[in-house]
Formats: structure tokens, C-alpha cells, sequence
């Protein structure tokens, strides 16, 4: 299955959706993903998301606002740093495998393997030999994974250099997400067309029928959260579950009993008071 759509720039400027509309959305979506996560539970299922795309693209974004009100007992996000000198010995998938979800499950890796066809291989963090050794072992090892069960999605974000460069100096003097401007983010700015080969060299071996690459252009992230959330529901077979009923106790009444004096109690300062 080839790749239909390609990082580039926007000649037309597209309409951003309006915040009320979105919020709107937004909250009807993820009202069905905690339904959605109900079912996953009930019936053992196994639901493994990726998501992979360029740097700014609103990776991160997307994936907040799914597991904004998800039971973290049951669904977690999977960000690994870089491998430590004992995983750079094991086989390159080890340290994924270990981190596949259980029954009833929900798995969201922001990045994943797919580092080795990305960064790994544009900025030379890996040979040749162990590149080309990815792109013959991926599609076996999510073929197998299909094969077990797994529900797998692989969500490719697509954004344009111009909007792209955008982010990245806005991140320049914002004391909360400076530390996403690495050098590794600012040489995708210089290396836009090696990655853009790159990504298309691994769709054209990984987008494959039953473990299919799906785009999104992100150049509205909040566009993109709604696409995003939109899709993976369209894409579990999940059913509605009728919550079991509540019957709330009643309070029992004050014992008597003594409890010390409530000023011996160390309370953290009224900070808000001061505002």
C-alpha cells in the first residue's frame, strides 16, 4: 500500500476549526474512548497504537487528549529514552517487546521502532547493515504481532516545513517547552528532504495490508486530535457496556471517639491565598 500523502508545503491556507466546536468534539470523542476502554478491558482485548511522524508534528498533542481520562491501570503511554550500553546489545526489538500490552490493555508508544527508519538512520545513529536488517524484520515481527491478537494502528503525523519551523521558534521562550528544542529537532530542519526520503523508504516496505500506515496532516493539531481519536474508534470493534449500578452507602454516624488536635498537623501554606 503506498503512501498517499507527502510532508511538504501548504500553498492554500486551510481554515483552522473553531476552538468551541473543538472543545465540543473533543469532549464527545473522549467520552467514547472511555467507553471504547470499557470494552477493551472486558474482553481481553489488546490495542497497541504508534505514533511516529515528524518532529513538531503534534504527536504528543494527540496523544494526551486519548489518554486524557483513561483508567491508568489499564492504558499507558510508552516513551522510551535512548537505550542504555546493555539494550544496545539485545536485539533492537527487546526493549519494545517487554512493553507490549497485556489483555485488556490499551499501549501508546509515542515513537517506537520506527526510530531506526527515522532519526537512527538519517542522522547515522545506526549502520547500514542494521538498517537494512529493520526494514527485512518489521513487517514479520507486526505481522506476528496481528497474527497474536494485537489490534495494531500506526498513525503517521504529516506537517509542513513552514509550519513545522513555526513550532520550533515558538518554543524558543517558552520556559515550559524549551527542553523540546533539541539539536536533534533543529537538524530536521536542515535534513527535511533526507527524512522525507526516509519515510517514504519505510512506508514503501512497512504500509502493508494488515498492519497499514494511516496519515494525518497536522498542520491543525487540533484538527488532527479529533481526526486522530475519530479513526481509532472507527477502527476497534467495541460495543457499548451498560456501567453496573451504583448504590451509595450511607455514611456512618460520628463515633465519638477523640482525635488530636487538627494544629498538630503539618498543612502546606495557602499559597492561592496570596494571589
Amino acid at each position: 500500500m503506498a503512501s498517499k500523502t507527502h510532508d511538504k508545503k501548504k500553498k492554500q491556507k486551510h481554515a483552522r476549526i473553531d476552538k468551541k466546536l473543538y472543545e465540543k468534539e473533543l469532549r464527545r470523542l473522549q467520552i467514547e474512548l472511555v467507553s471504547m476502554q470499557q470494552w477493551v478491558i472486558a474482553a481481553d482485548a489488546r490495542i497497541l497504537v504508534i505514533f511516529e511522524g515528524r518532529d513538531a508534528a503534534g504527536k504528543g498533542g494527540a496523544i494526551k487528549r486519548v489518554m486524557q481520562y483513561l483508567n491508568p491501570r489499564h492504558a499507558r503511554v510508552v516513551a522510551l529514552p535512548q537505550p542504555s550500553e546493555r539494550e544496545k546489545g539485545q536485539w533492537y526489538f527487546q526493549r519494545y517487546i517487554e512493553r507490549l500490552p497485556t489483555k485488556g490493555e490499551i499501549v501508546l508508544m509515542d515513537r517506537s521502532w520506527y526510530n531506526r527508519a527515522g532519526v537512527e538512520k538519517v542522522m547515522g545513529y545506526c549502520t547500514d547493515e542494521e538498517y537494512d536488517r529493520f526494514l527485512a524484520q518489521v513487517p514479520v515481527v507486526e505481522q506476528m504481532l496481528v497474527d497474536d491478537g494485537i489490534i495494531l494502528l500506526k498513525y503517521w503525523y504529516s506537517v509542513s516545513d513552514i509550519e513545522q519551523e513555526k513550532r520550533f521558534r515558538s518554543r524558543l521562550n517558552d520556559p515550559m517547552r524549551r527542553w523540546k528544542l533539541s539539536d536533534t529537532d533543529l537538524a530536521s530542519i536542515s535534513r527535511w528532504e533526507d527524512y522525507s526520503q526516509a519515510k517514504d523508504a519505510m512506508f514503501d516496505v512497512t504500509d502493508r495490508e494488515r498492519a497499514p500506515w494511516w496519515s494525518i496532516d497536522s498542520d491543525d493539531k487540533k484538527a488532527a486530535r479529533l481526526n486522530t481519536i475519530h479513526h481509532l474508534l472507527s477502527q476497534i470493534p467495541y460495543r457499548r457496556l451498560d456501567p453496573e449500578e451504583v448504590h451509595f452507602p450511607d455514611r456512618p454516624a460520628a463515633s465519638g471517639a477523640p482525635r488530636p488536635p487538627i494544629d498538630e498537623h503539618a498543612f502546606v501554606p495557602d499559597h492561592a491565598a496570596t494571589l
